[in-house]
C-alpha cells in the first residue's frame, strides 16, 4: 500500500508530487492527462488508472486541481466515494472560506477525515523550509497527513477545527499582499517620476521589512483590542501624507488612482471623528 496518493498534476500538483518522491515517500499519482504523469513515473511515482484506485492505494490522498468546482467534479462520482471511505482528503486545490465548509460537509456526509489546506508558495518553492501550507480542519485528518506536509513545507501552521481558517488566513495573507504590490507600484511612479532607480527602492524596502512587520503586528493588536486612543500614528497625521501622495501625483501628471482610494477611506474616517485615533482606526470605516 503508498504511503500517500497526488491527485491532480498540473504545476502545482506535479511540484507536490516530485517533493513527496525526493522526501523518501511511495507517491500513487492521477492525473486526467497521462503524459503529465510521465516525468513522475520516471522518477518512481505509481500511475492509478483511476482515481478511485488512487485513493483505494493509500490512507491519505492529496488533491490540488484548478479550484474546488474541478475538485467536486472528480471526487463526487459512486466510484470514488466508496473508495473513500474512512480515508483522509486533504484539499491543497484553489477555494472560498464557504467552498471549504462545503467540502468538508461533502466529507461528512461520505466518511472522510477532511483537512483544508492552502498552500501560500509557488510550485518553484516546495519542499523548502520557508515555504506555508495553512491547513484546518480535522485534527486526525492534519495528525495523519502531517509527515506529507511537512515534507512540502517547512511551515505548517494548523489554525484549528474550523475548517474555513485557512482559507481565509490565505486570503487575509494575499490581500495584505496584493495592497502591498500596488502601493510599490505607485512607489515605483514616484520614483520614475524623479528619475530615481526602483531597483534600488527595492533593496531598502528588504533591508526595513522588519521594521515594517513590526508596524503591521503593532496595528494588528490595535484593531483586536480595538484599542484606538493614545495613538502614536493617528489618522490627521497620516492623512497628510495622504494629500502628499495626491501633490506628488498632480505635480509629475503620473497615474493618481492608489492616492484617490486611499484619500476616500481617510476622509471617510475623519468624517466620521477618527482624526484623533489610532491610524487602526480605518478598520471601523471599513467595517460599514
Amino acid at each position: 500500500m503508498s504511503n500517500v496518493s497526488v491527485i491532480g498534476l498540473g504545476s502545482m500538483g506535479a511540484a507536490l508530487a516530485r517533493v513527496l518522491l525526493q522526501s523518501g515517500h511511495q507517491v500513487t499519482v492521477w492525473n486526467r492527462s497521462i503524459a503529465r504523469a510521465e516525468p513522475l513515473i520516471e522518477d518512481g511515482a505509481m500511475l492509478a488508472s483511476s482515481i478511485d484506485k488512487a485513493i483505494s492505494a493509500s490512507k491519505v490522498s492529496i488533491i490540488c486541481v484548478s479550484d474546488y468546482k474541478a475538485s467536486y467534479s472528480i471526487l463526487d462520482t459512486e466510484e470514488v466515494k466508496a473508495a473513500i471511505k474512512g480515508k483522509v482528503l486533504v484539499q491543497l486545490s484553489t477555494g472560498s472560506p464557504q467552498q471549504a465548509r462545503d467540502n468538508e460537509k461533502w466529507a461528512k456526509d461520505n466518511n472522510v477525515d477532511y483537512l483544508d489546506g492552502a498552500i501560500a508558495s509557488s510550485p518553484l518553492q516546495m519542499g523548502k523550509m520557508e515555504s506555508t501550507i495553512f491547513t484546518s480542519g480535522s485534527i486526525t485528518a492534519f495528525q495523519q497527513s502531517e509527515p506529507f506536509l511537512k515534507s512540502l513545507a517547512g511551515n505548517i501552521p494548523y489554525l484549528g477545527e474550523q475548517v474555513s481558517a485557512a482559507s481565509s488566513t490565505e486570503l487575509a495573507f494575499l490581500s495584505y499582499l496584493f495592497g502591498s504590490y500596488i502601493g510599490f507600484f505607485h512607489a515605483a511612479r514616484i520614483l520614475e517620476s524623479d528619475g530615481l532607480r526602483v531597483d534600488s527602492f527595492g533593496s531598502m524596502i528588504e533591508n526595513v521589512s522588519q521594521v515594517v512587520g513590526e508596524v503591521i503586528k503593532y496595528e494588528s493588536e490595535v484593531v483586536q483590542t480595538e484599542s484606538y486612543d493614545n495613538a502614536q500614528s493617528s489618522i490627521n497625521m497620516c492623512m497628510t501624507t495622504v494629500e502628499l501622495f495626491m501633490e506628488q501625483a498632480r505635480e509629475a501628471g503620473i497615474n493618481n488612482e492608489f492616492p484617490n482610494f486611499a484619500h476616500g477611506l481617510f476622509k471617510k474616517a475623519l468624517d466620521a471623528g477618527y482624526g484623533n485615533e489610532e491610524l487602526g482606526a480605518l478598520i471601523k470605516v471599513m467595517r460599514k
